[in-house]
């Protein structure tokens, strides 16, 4: 009778103690890690002007790697110049496109702006005649609030200033930082994941180069895709623009490409862009072609295009994709509305990874699995208990 009393049933006192205990370790736990957040929040605000080019320079590289790992392995090109040769033939075909097209974005822009702000101004009146229960003082807040932002963003949009961006000599000291990056990561990048491995030791290190081979992936697929992606949203846009007669359809596809960086939003953004000016010019039968394109596109890509090209390679929901470009433009600017998205798939590799090596501590380990293979032919296991008592 002994054991029964020793494993006596905790008092209520002690059962409620214990669980206000397990809540204030934890919750001092997780207030350790928000503030763990707030000073990595606070460090990357400090060094922006570093951290910026150092990413650029990673999605850039991401982009130049595989035309220069061919050019080592099929022409044996050196390491470094393989990675000039990429560099400086991307610069020339970007230079090209830049001066075919930007001459004509750039005149357009301002026209763009001032069309879109002319669309805003035929919504209003649309809306004040409906039958809608909204005010007239409502519609031109909404809409005099929009206007004004297009307006004051015009010249900037038509000098190709970015946003974020504070003088010409900042972007150019970032764009130079960001090329010479590139190079040495495309020099040198192969001996960085075994270099932290010796670093780190062989209890680290496999992680840490595991997680470093996942995330490279990650990226390099988001960027490729998305890219790819643009490219071809931009073309079918601007085709169906153009046959619908809607002016300004070069500057349109060209923000459209720039879009698809920023998943979801910049879509919406632009799409409402198009079917602005398309009101403008041709009425409003024409925004509604325009309004149809411009879904059938982004059907076509979310439902199509994306999912034959990423896969689950990012497995990122559409709700954490919207919440983490409004964070990032909130916390900094257009830079943090395009590049938030990859950071946040790069984190959702690590804590993945994380999820896995919990799995492999808490659950099945190797013998385990082999059980559980035996369990679906558990008819044959009651024969052996059966069996044994009758040998008895």
């Amino acid at each position: 009778m002994h054991p029964h009393h020793a494993a006596r049933t905790p008092t209520r006192e002690e059962v409620v103690g214990r669980g206000i205990d397990w809540i204030a370790r934890w919750t001092v736990r997780w207030l350790l890690v928000a503030l763990g957040a707030v000073a990595l929040g606070w460090l990357v605000g400090k060094g922006w002007s570093i951290i910026l080019p150092v990413v650029l320079a990673l999605i850039l590289t991401t982009v130049l790697q595989p035309p220069a790992r061919w050019l080592e392995r099929r022409l044996r090109f050196p390491a470094a110049a393989a990675a000039l040769t990429v560099i400086l033939v991307g610069i020339g075909l970007v230079g090209a496109l830049g001066v075919t097209i930007a001459p004509s974005v750039g005149e357009q822009a301002v026209e763009l702006a001032d069309s879109a702000s002319l669309g805003l101004a035929e919504v209003e009146r649309l809306v004040a005649e409906s039958s809608l229960q909204i005010t007239q003082t409502q519609v031109e807040t909404a809409v005099s609030a929009a206007q004004d932002r297009l307006q004051s963003s015009a010249s900037s949009i038509a000098s190709g200033v970015l946003v974020g961006v504070g003088a010409v000599t900042s972007a150019l000291i970032t764009f130079i930082l960001t090329l010479v990056l590139s190079f040495f990561f495309l020099k040198d990048g192969p001996r960085f994941l075994p270099w932290v491995r010796r670093l780190t030791g062989e209890r680290a290190g496999p992680h840490l180069v595991e997680v470093g081979d996942r995330a490279w992936s990650t990226l390099g697929g988001f960027v490729r895709t998305q890219a790819l992606v643009g490219l071809i949203d931009a073309v079918l846009i601007g085709i169906g623009l153009v046959v619908v007669g809607v002016p300004l359809a070069v500057p349109l596809a060209v923000l459209t490409f720039i879009a698809a960086f920023a998943p979801i939003v910049g879509a919406v953004a632009v799409g409402a862009l198009a079917v602005l000016v398309a009101l403008v010019a041709n009425g409003w039968v024409s925004a509604l072609i325009v309004l149809a394109i411009v879904l059938g596109v982004q059907q076509l890509e979310g439902n199509v295009l994306l999912p034959w090209l990423q896969g689950r390679s990012l497995r990122l929901h559409a709700g954490v994709v919207l919440l983490t470009i409004v964070l990032g433009s909130t916390l900094f600017g257009v830079a943090g509305a395009f590049l938030g998205v990859p950071a946040v798939a790069v984190l959702a590799v690590v804590l993945r990874y994380l999820d896995e090596q919990v799995q492999e501590r808490t659950g099945p380990r190797e013998e385990p699995p082999g059980s559980e293979a035996e369990e679906p032919s558990e008819p044959d296991a009651p024969d052996e208990p059966v069996e044994d008592p009758q040998d008895a």
